[in-house]
């Protein structure tokens, strides 16, 4: 193969886009990697509220 030339059956017959528009429909990425990035997402923005309401919460006695 040529360098930068390759073919990708999948995009050739449309089955990465309708992939990608079915994973941006129902929200859930359909790769391991993006449920695991938007899992740790998700855990990190609980820690980081739980530590702002814990905080408000001493702050409030």
């Amino acid at each position: 193969m040529a360098y930068g030339l390759s073919f990708s059956w999948r995009r050739a017959i449309g089955a990465s886009a309708a992939k990608g528009r079915l994973s941006r429909a129902i929200g859930v990425p359909l790769t391991q990697s993006g449920r695991d990035r938007k899992l740790g997402r998700a855990v990190s923005s609980w820690i980081g509220a739980a530590f702002v309401i814990a905080i408000l919460f001493l702050l409030s006695r």
